[in-house]
């Protein structure tokens, strides 16, 4: 596999800059399209997937494309995450509320995969240019520099995190999760799971624990943390992501298995009662 990142990172910042950033602050209803019941979309949202899915195509011949978008238009594309060829997964902005809201934390997330392999990964903040990026094995870097996560406290309750459950994931684990919330220090979620890992690199995070597991807003992320030191499992199991699988209760992501660990079971206790 011929891949040059640096070129997929300017793709991207050309992509953002070209059909995104133009639409910043300047969105009319018109341009607003509702999918389904609160699941909002953008002319530059299905404008910067359709320059993506074609520049990537051609960037990796051979290779296929899910984007969210595409997705909603044809749910059947979700089996090419089983499939042997590479598949480019592509949120084209993450946090599209943000976006309308004229609020900065929306984000560009593109991730190489073949079946439950993540090879590279990238996110991309449109408003301030900055991409960080990975590749399986090479580590994190932004800017040039090396992304590390920073050590956590040993001690849950010193963990700072997002709990996004209550509307997807099981009802059970839900449950456990917010009867539990107030034995970690929970913050409030940005709204767009590319700004939460973005946090989680930054240290900003110690945890962010997810139940909606749509490939596109993790297989990239998970990749870049995991290349800075985390660690990520399903909260049923604790076996590793896979972007196909995504109709699980939940997935942790921590600085550390051992933090996982600790986080899990100050949030779960024992998961053999669910």
């Amino acid at each position: 596999m011929n891949l040059n990142p640096e070129e997929v990172s300017r793709l991207i910042a050309d992509v953002a800059a070209v059909e995104i950033m133009p639409w910043f602050r300047k969105l009319e209803p018109g341009h607003i399209i509702e999918k389904a019941a609160g699941d909002l979309v953008t002319i530059a949202d299905r404008a910067a997937e359709e320059r993506l899915t074609a520049a990537l195509s051609v960037m990796m011949p051979g290779s296929t494309v899910v984007g969210e978008e595409a997705v909603a238009a044809d749910a059947a594309l979700l089996d090419r995450l089983r499939g042997e060829d590479h598949v480019w997964i592509i949120d084209p902005i993450d946090g599209t509320t943000n976006f309308i809201e004229g609020r900065s934390e929306f984000a560009v997330m593109v991730c190489l995969a073949q079946k439950s392999e993540l090879i590279a990964s990238w996110i991309h903040r449109p408003v301030t240019g900055a991409t960080v990026v990975a590749e399986a094995g090479g580590g994190a870097w932004m800017e040039g520099a090396r992304v590390k996560l920073k050590e956590p406290p040993q001690a849950a309750a010193a963990m700072t995190g997002t709990l996004l459950a209550g509307t997807f994931g099981d009802p059970r684990y839900n449950r456990r999760i917010l009867q539990r919330r107030d034995h970690v220090r929970a913050v409030r979620s940005s709204r767009s799971a590319a700004i939460e890992y973005w946090r989680l690199l930054l240290g900003d995070l110690h945890f962010s624990l997810f139940t909606k597991l749509m490939p596109w807003d993790h297989a990239a992320g998970v990749l870049l943390h995991r290349e800075a030191g985390g660690h990520a499992g399903y909260i049923d199991k604790g076996d590793a992501y896979i972007p196909a699988d995504m109709f699980r209760p939940g997935l942790l992501v921590a600085p550390s298995e051992a933090a996982w660990q600790e986080i899990h079971w100050t949030l779960l206790g024992d998961t053999a009662e669910l």
